[in-house]
């Protein structure tokens, strides 16, 4: 029998770490501060910096949430599989 590594973190996930980094890309792109977007997504600024380094997944109401405090479709967050 095997048994899954039920240590491994959230981060070794590729897609947690590239929704991060799409995150990041379009918070600089609109020149928002870390802290401005988590203040407009009711988060903590260090729990923004843990979605960004792609350490946590968070839920679909986040991932609206952030689309809507970015004024961006929520497409434009996910990323693209065939990349």
């Amino acid at each position: 029998v095997r048994w899954p590594n039920l240590n491994k973190k959230v981060s070794d996930k590729p897609g947690t770490v590239h929704f991060g980094q799409l995150v990041r890309k379009h918070r600089k792109e609109k020149n928002i501060s870390q802290e401005k977007l988590a203040s407009l997504c009711n988060l903590d600024r260090s729990y923004m910096g843990r979605i960004e380094r792609g350490e946590v997944n968070i839920t679909l109401e986040r991932l609206y949430e952030l689309a809507n405090a970015l004024n961006i479709p929520v497409y434009e967050l996910l990323p693209n599989p065939l990349e």
